[in-house]
């Protein structure tokens, strides 16, 4: 019996990017409603994943097949599976070839793409446009990211919906005990310091995060308050470590910006409590899910104006928006809500309202319709 709908990924547990995390609940939420109308069924294909990749916290492991890169057995096995499907789901647009060769043999076939983020804010060759015409809708995971598809590639904005990105039902709690001793240990920070997060990958060819202008910030603020501490959490390469580290010693903030490079996802808990603040003025971030984390965590959240963050804070309801190239503007939200940090924090019931994993589910349940 062919799958009533067939969820096509790139990887889904082989690595722990945003686009990844999208991959692992979204696939949840599409098993469950499967399971919710029977005869309904769903299968899950991942080119690059393994079959011993799998968590099945997330979908049982009979209805997901990793092809560990063989892109044969995975093309041959999907046209197979998709033909006749209800409906296929391309988790990232590099698939899209794939899904429309399926809905040329199948035209019955409902094609479904999502778009994230920077991947789809691009003018597409003709073929790719046409393919994108081809789908029988878009599944945007913001507004900002609608009205780039929109605007680069001429698409019907009745093709595009937009569907936020959703907390993974499985985070770890959030600490009860205040900040971690051990991490107040390892970075060298005092528990009465004010730190200043920033969660993501840096490099030097994607500079748009905002964390240059964050420590630019606290070099004007130190000279106030002594005791802000920025810790920027992630992976970073050579180049562009260099050139943080001389501005960091240009404006001598060295005793108050830390890295820490890459930690496990099960550190992150303990991370989101040692802050006061989570700050990220990007300006090409496609939703933001840090941002809906960090709110899981009880955190105030500064976020970038002009890109997918204004979705995650829901236009501001939900935290602070800046221009991200206004530098007074950065300093004064670090200011504002590091002053009266519980004005500044959203509820944990607005934040699940908007984001926990059982509105998400009923949101793609409504659009899958």
């Amino acid at each position: 019996m062919h799958s009533t709908t067939l969820f096509l990924t790139l990887r889904v547990f082989s690595a722990t990017g945003g686009i990844e995390k999208v991959c692992r609940v979204a696939g949840k939420a599409m098993h469950e409603l499967a399971v919710e109308q029977p005869p309904k069924k769903m299968a899950i294909c991942s080119l690059y994943d393994v079959q011993a990749d799998i968590n099945t916290d997330y979908f049982p492991a009979a209805i997901f097949t990793g092809f560990g890169k063989s892109r044969f057995n995975f093309f041959q096995c999907v046209v197979k599976k998709g033909f006749g499907s209800e409906r296929i789901i391309l988790s990232h647009v590099n698939l899209l070839l794939i899904g429309y060769i399926i809905k040329l043999l199948s035209p019955k076939t409902k094609l479904v793409l999502m778009a994230h983020g920077i991947e789809v804010w691009q003018r597409f060759t003709w073929w790719k446009r046409m393919a994108l015409l081809k789908c029988d809708l878009i599944i945007a995971v913001s507004q900002f990211t609608r009205q780039k598809l929109i605007g680069e590639n001429g698409l019907p904005e009745n093709k595009i919906t937009v569907l936020n990105n959703c907390l993974d039902p499985f985070l770890p709690a959030p600490l009860a005990n205040g900040k971690p001793v051990s991490l107040l240990q390892r970075y060298g920070i005092q528990a009465t310091d004010k730190v200043l997060l920033t969660l993501t990958r840096m490099a030097y060819n994607e500079q748009y995060k905002g964390y240059e202008q964050v420590i630019q910030s606290v070099s004007a603020l130190m000279k106030k308050a002594n005791s802000i501490k920025y810790l920027l959490v992630g992976k970073y390469d050579a180049t562009e470590k260099a050139r943080l580290d001389a501005l960091v010693n240009q404006l001598g903030v060295q005793e108050h910006v830390i890295f820490s490079g890459f930690i496990p996802d099960a550190e992150l808990a303990a991370h989101y409590a040692l802050a006061d603040l989570y700050i990220m003025p990007s300006q090409k971030e496609g939703f933001g899910i840090v941002f809906i984390e960090a709110m899981f965590y009880g955190k105030p959240v500064i976020a970038g104006n002009v890109d997918g963050s204004v979705d995650a804070l829901q236009n501001g309801q939900l935290g602070i928006l800046v221009d991200p190239n206004n530098q007074q503007q950065i300093t004064a939200a670090i200011e504002q809500a590091l002053t009266d940090t519980k004005k500044n924090t959203p509820t944990k019931e607005a934040v699940l309202q908007h984001f926990g994993f059982p509105a998400y589910k009923e949101k793609l349940r409504a659009v899958l319709k």
